[in-house]
Order: structure tokens, then C-alpha cells, then sequence
């Protein structure tokens, strides 16, 4: 079945009625999101992206279906990365966890509009140079293997050190008091910046960089942009909560950066591949079947060895 406008207006209208209901009706004051909540939050989206892929199966087809399955599982697995950039971001600001969620509802809203952005950016990019496809697969595989080696020291964490923030606090004064939980605040008829902002830009220049890694990574599943778009997004309304769940044990998974460094470089090889073998017709082509295989068993191994060490320390 062809995917009409309507099918976009309905998902976009979707979206912005969970996000209106999630913001000013669940979650409307400024409260501790506690683990059971989180975890329940994250299979009702969980759900919500698997009810999707349902009807992607039956009134779409059963291959865009496999598609937008592994798309998801690959920028979920992708995005888990952001929530360690998140906890360090948080703690910088001395942010209470009370008004974390609200920050985090405004820098996802941010980071779907830019999602959408690069995402049709880059299939334009792909349907007018082919050879791009090499460039994106060289990126993520260089990606993976800097991942693999990189060491990442929370004591040398300074968003103050950024450039966008340099340039922001060029741009407007920010105070430091934070006695009032607003993004922005009036003193003596000028009005100011403080840390919750300074957070939430941080959180938007964070999605910003990972974009550059999962997006590439998801067109190498699929060069639909619905398929591409609403997987990125139904991962993306899924990460608040996810955030909140594994907040408080995310440093037990110490070998889950090797699955995700594995997986950027397997991702990058499936797209040199693939696309070498559509210039010279070659019979080899990775499927999204193996995509999808190999993506699911090294998150699960990683797990499973960072519980086991971890219990053994």
C-alpha cells in the first residue's frame, strides 16, 4: 500500500497529542519519577511502537514492517548512549531528579523536530549521490572503533567548555540561581538564563552529535522516510522514560559501550557492503534479517556479562 499524506498527518497529530497529554496531563507538576512509574512508562511505549509495527505489517507491507522493527530496535539500542551524556549533564547542573523530566520533555521535543531534519536531509543526500552510502558506512565504522577506545571521565565534563554555550552566554547574560525552576528569569527588567536552560541547550546539542551516528545507521535499514522517521520518533518518546528506569543502575552495564561500538562498526560495514554490491552486482547483500540478529544478541550479551561481572565483584 502506497503511504498517503493522511498516513503522515495521523502520526504527526498522534504525536503531538501523547506529548500533550504526557506534559499537561500525567505529568503536570514537578515530581520524582520513580523506577516502577519509569519502567511502566517504557513498555507503554514500548507497546505503542510494537502496535505500529503491527499495523505497518498489515496495512503497509510485511518487508517495510521488518524494517521499521529493526530501525527501532537499532536507534533504541543507539540512543541509550544519550542517557549517560544525560546523567552527567544533570549532575553538572545539580539538577533535582524532580525537575529533570520536564527538561527532558522540551529537549526531546527538540530533538524530534532536528531528527526529522536530518532524516530527510539524508535520504535527499542519498537519492542524489549514491557514493554517500560509502562515506556514511566509512563514518560509523570509524565511529565504533573510536567508541571502542574512547574513555569517557565524568570529572572532565564541562558543558562551559562547549561552543554553543560559549556563543549563547555571549548572546544573553545566565545566572545561576536556580530558587525558581524556569528556563528563564526577569531581574532588574533583563531577563536571564539559568542552569535549567543551559541544560536543556546542552541536551539539544547532545542529540545533535548522536544524530550524526544514528541517523546514517538507520538509512542503512531502510531508505523510506516514513519507515526511518516514525521509527527515530517512537524510539525518541520511549528515551524520557527509559532515562528514568535505568538512571539508577545504567553503571552496572560497564560492556554495553562494546556492544554499541560492535554494532556502529558492523553497521558501517553493512552499508559499503551492500552498496558495493548494488554498483557491481554481486549476488552477497546483508539483509535487515542479520541486521537484526546481530544487533539483538550483542545488547544482550553485553548485558548478560555486565550482570554477571558485576554480581562477581
Amino acid at each position: 500500500m502506497e503511504i498517503t499524506p493522511g498516513f503522515w498527518f495521523l502520526f504527526i497529530v498522534f504525536v503531538f497529542i501523547m506529548l500533550f497529554l504526557d506534559l499537561f496531563v500525567f505529568h503536570k507538576k514537578d515530581t520524582v519519577v520513580k523506577v516502577k512509574e519509569a519502567l511502566i512508562w517504557s513498555a507503554f511505549w514500548i507497546a505503542l511502537a510494537l502496535v505500529f509495527n503491527i499495523g505497518v505489517y498489515y496495512f503497509i507491507d510485511h518487508t517495510k514492517a521488518i524494517e521499521f522493527f529493526t530501525a527501532y530496535i537499532l536507534e533504541k539500542s543507539l540512543s541509550v548512549d544519550n542517557l549517560f551524556v544525560f546523567i552527567m549533564i544533570f549532575g553538572f547542573f545539580k539538577i533535582k531528579p524532580k525537575f529533570q523530566h520536564k527538561i527532558l520533555f522540551w529537549g526531546i521535543f527538540g530533538a524530534l523536530i532536528m531528527r526529522a531534519i536530518f532524516i530527510f536531509a539524508g535520504i535527499a543526500l542519498i537519492q542524489q549521490f549514491a557514493w554517500i552510502m560509502y562515506v556514511f558506512g566509512a563514518f560509523l565504522i570509524y565511529t565504533g572503533i573510536h567508541m571502542l577506545f574512547e574513555k569517557e571521565d565524568e570529572a572532565e565534563f564541562d558543558p562551559n567548555k562547549n561552543v554553543v554555550i560559549k556563543l549563547f552566554k555571549k548572546i544573553m547574560p545566565v545566572t545561576n540561581d536556580m530558587s525558581v525552576p524556569h528556563f528563564f528569569v526577569k531581574k532588574n527588567k533583563i531577563i536571564y538564563a539559568t542552569p535549567f536552560f543551559i541544560a536543556l541547550l546542552m541536551i539539544e546539542v547532545s542529540d545533535v552529535i548522536f544524530a550524526v551516528d544514528s541517523i546514517p545507521a538507520v538509512l542503512s535499514v531502510s531508505d523510506d522516510v516514513f519507515i526511518v522517521f516514525t521509527s527515530n520518533i517512537f524510539a525518541i518518546l520511549g528515551l524520557r522514560s527509559l532515562y528514568f528506569a535505568l538512571s539508577g543502575v545504567i553503571e552496572f552495564f560497564q560492556y554495553l559501550k562494546y556492544a554499541l561500538a560492535g554494532i556502529l562498526s558492523f553497521i558501517g560495514i553493512k552499508m559499503c557492503v551492500n552498496e558495493l554490491a548494488k554498483d557491481f552486482n554481486y549476488d552477497f547483500h546483508i539483509s535487515n534479517y542479520v541486521s537484526l540478529s546481530i544487533i539483538v544478541l550483542s545488547l544482550t550479551l553485553s548485558i548478560v556479562l555486565s550482570i554477571l561481572f558485576k554480581k562477581k565483584e
